[in-house]
């Protein structure tokens, strides 16, 4: 009973690691985007473009998409949003795993039980 709620206790804290993890990266990709889409906007104002063209330019959206990538795929780890790899298909390889393995045990065990004989 102890153990259990020992186990419950480590993933519970495991979660709020992530949970962390995740807000501490989604505040970095905010706050260095908007640094660098700033100073982007300003760069480009100062060859002569005006705001709007500046603003529109490709490449002040492309560390935002890029980034966000990263961003995304990391928050669907953890909260849990994966429609292929989700805990179902673990325990549908996990139980294949096992199978083959208790196979192969059973083969290599008839294999060198026939020396004998």
């Amino acid at each position: 009973m102890e153990t259990n709620r020992i186990d419950k206790k480590a993933r519970a804290k495991k979660k709020v690691e992530e949970l962390k993890g995740f807000y501490i990266h989604l505040t970095v990709y905010v706050l260095v985007n908007t640094f660098l889409t700033v100073n982007i906007i300003i760069e480009n104002m100062g060859d002569g473009e005006t705001f709007s063209g500046a603003f529109w330019n490709m490449g002040t959206f492309f560390i935002w998409g890029a980034w966000g990538i990263g961003l995304a795929f990391h928050a669907a780890k953890v909260f849990s949003f994966n429609p292929f790899f989700n805990k179902e298909w673990e325990k549908r390889q996990i139980q294949k795993f096992m199978e083959e393995d208790q196979n192969d045990a059973e083969s290599y065990r008839s294999m060198h039980s026939d020396y004998g004989k």
